[in-house]
């Protein structure tokens, strides 16, 4: 699932491939695109911002997306052959020596540089970004006493980037109820910094590990483990939807290590 260290990897990727050389190709399918063309501007750098991927090119474009759940950007040497016939393709960007190509993207849009805050600017802080603050995201997290924590985790306007298989981990790696609320955590700073170091630990790794053992299914501590045993004390974890009604998101914990307050 894309999460924060999904967008900054693909985002290293996409630099490497095509920053400093001009577009050869450029084919946006998505309908409010349909006659942009970049062809011929040079690709200038792929920035990550959270979950959001910020693509920018020289004339003061940038092209924005959002992987969403199932968003791709694939690289891959420019002779190969794309099959421009998969309905999944959003968009394919080319240089002479590599092409990119964006599947399932639930969000491709078309900005002036300039103006990217009107698509990331209410996000909080980003603990891989170089305006990472913990003690904003701290007070961010806090700023409404009365939430569960796990939906605070989850709002990418307190810190950008934890998604689902984030928020599970880290309130069990903390011994924190997904339901607790926020206004009852001793300090947010314990969340902010593993946070962080979560996803620093697994930004270059193609297979997420929270539990240090980066063998096949043992590298989760309880997301997509429902009825299986807890490592830390052999009870079973659960699964529950959390989330305003209509809206809720799966999470995973351990009712004998975090406990169920709040729910």
């Amino acid at each position: 699932m894309p999460e924060g260290d999904t967008v900054w990897r693909t985002a290293r990727d996409l630099h490497r491939a095509l920053a400093g050389a001009p577009l050869v190709r450029c084919d946006l399918r998505v309908p409010a695109l349909a006659t942009a063309d970049l062809t011929g501007r040079r690709f200038l750098e792929a920035v990550p911002r959270g979950k959001h991927l910020l693509l920018r090119v020289e004339g003061g474009l940038t092209l924005h997306s959002h992987l969403g759940m199932d968003g791709s950007w694939r690289v891959r040497p420019a002779g190969e052959t794309v099959r421009t016939g998969d309905h999944r393709i959003r968009a394919v960007l080319a240089t002479a020596g590599h092409t990119a190509v964006g599947r399932s993207l639930p969000v491709l849009e078309l900005l002036r540089t300039a103006d990217e805050s009107t698509a990331v600017g209410h996000l909080g802080p980003d603990p891989l970004g170089p305006d990472w603050d913990a003690e904003e995201a701290g007070r961010r997290l806090l700023s409404d006493p009365g939430r569960a924590v796990g939906e605070a985790l989850l709002d990418q306007r307190n810190l950008a980037g934890i998604g689902n298989v984030y928020k599970s981990e880290l309130c069990f790696m903390l011994r924190i109820p997904p339901w607790l609320p926020v206004a009852r955590l001793p300090s947010p700073e314990p969340l902010t910094a593993l946070a962080k170091k979560l996803l620093e630990l697994n930004k270059t790794r193609t297979a997420r590990v929270t539990t240090a053992d980066p063998r096949p299914g043992r590298r989760l501590w309880v997301y997509g483990r429902a009825g299986r045993p807890c490592r830390r004390c052999g009870g079973p974890v659960r699964a529950g939807g959390q989330g305003p009604p209509g809206q809720e998101r799966p999470t995973y914990w351990c009712p004998d290590c975090q406990g169920e307050e709040g729910r």
